[in-house]
């Protein structure tokens, strides 16, 4: 994978796929039953070692993706965080700078101390040939869910703050921003090879926000890993962004960029994959209906984008009713691709 995101071609790509490890798994399912709270999981370096390796166990992916979230950042800022069943994910929602008083960064390290030790364990614990990759969630995402205090179809409390004082909306940005960016390099300090991020709400934002709240901030976030690990790759993932991501390409820095459904595979090979290696993007439905639409679509993603530089994966993380031997039916078909060898 490392060669891939480097911009070397692979004679078979190399794949990984987002939420290869999760409730679709009944081993996953089992460990979580014993941990506690899902925010426990995220910080037992025992439980998040194990429930990271499984899917390497079952199907072998070419990488391995750091088991945690990404609202333990904003959690690490002393915003309280809690995960409710059937409901997802809480928070004490922060709306105004003088909100932002609550939010401090003097515990931050201490509190990912947990997913710091993760990541130093699975460096050693996966095979050698396995690319460990960390990840955060990007600023525009994190603040919809720190503004919005859970998901949202609207957007309307981020958006109304972004709109209407962007100064004051920009503070909250900013501390994002630096958090990530030092929590980042303490994953990759900690073992990491290459960072993800996650920015699963950008197609929200109008294009002007767009390049304000979400190129912009992940500019400055790459800037900063990259003034202390200039040989990390960084990949982006700007869910939603359809034409906007060939200006996500040009002005955010990552060094690949993550495909989501949408986005047509001809297209970003032509637009995208010209600049930097790209990665995606089979819809996980698809992976749960599997089946000959599953091979006809894996087929065609690999014939439009396999012959630049690519890491094969979905366009979002995989669904809790996919059924674990479509996972591996998925496995048979990359490693059958032609041109391997």
């Amino acid at each position: 994978m490392l060669a891939a995101l480097a911009g070397e071609v692979r004679s078979r790509p190399p794949f990984w796929l987002m939420r290869q490890a999760g409730r679709y798994l009944p081993e996953y399912r089992e460990l979580r039953a014993k941990a506690g709270s899902f925010l426990d999981l995220c910080y037992n370096p025992d439980f998040a070692v194990e429930v990271t390796l499984q899917p390497l166990r079952r199907y072998g992916m070419d990488a391995a993706i750091l088991f945690s979230d990404i609202l333990v950042v904003p959690h690490a800022l002393g915003q309280p965080l809690a995960y409710l069943e059937g409901e997802g994910p809480k928070l004490d929602p922060v709306r105004s700078v003088e909100d932002l008083k609550r939010l401090s960064r003097d515990r931050f390290h201490e509190t990912l101390a947990p997913v710091y030790e993760t990541v130093r364990r699975l460096s050693t614990a996966i095979p050698e040939q396995t690319t460990l990759i960390g990840f955060a969630g990007a600023p525009w995402t994190i603040a919809c869910y720190m503004v919005e205090g859970a998901g949202s179809k609207e957007y309307a409390h981020v958006k109304r703050w972004a709109y209407g004082d962007p100064a004051g909306f920009g503070q909250l940005i900013d501390l994002i921003v630096e958090a990530t960016a030092d929590y980042l390099c303490r994953q990759i300090e900690a073992g990491a090879e290459t960072v993800q991020l996650f920015d699963s709400w950008a197609g929200v934002l109008p294009v002007a926000e767009f390049r304000r709240w979400v190129i912009e901030p992940t500019r400055r976030i790459v800037a900063l890993v990259k003034a202390k690990h200039p040989n990390t790759p960084v990949i982006g993932f700007p869910r939603g962004a359809g034409h906007a991501y060939e200006e996500y390409v040009a002005g955010s820095g990552v060094d690949a960029v993550g495909l989501d459904t949408t986005v047509p595979p001809v297209w970003a090979a032509q637009t995208l994959q010209t600049r930097l290696p790209v990665q995606g993007n089979l819809d996980p439905i698809m992976l749960a209906a599997s089946g000959k639409a599953l091979e006809t679509a894996t087929h065609d993603i690999l014939a439009a984008l396999a012959g630049g530089p690519f890491v094969f994966n979905l366009g979002h993380g995989v669904i809790q009713s996919t059924p674990p031997a479509h996972v591996e039916a998925l496995t048979r078909i990359l490693r059958d691709w032609p041109g391997q060898g």
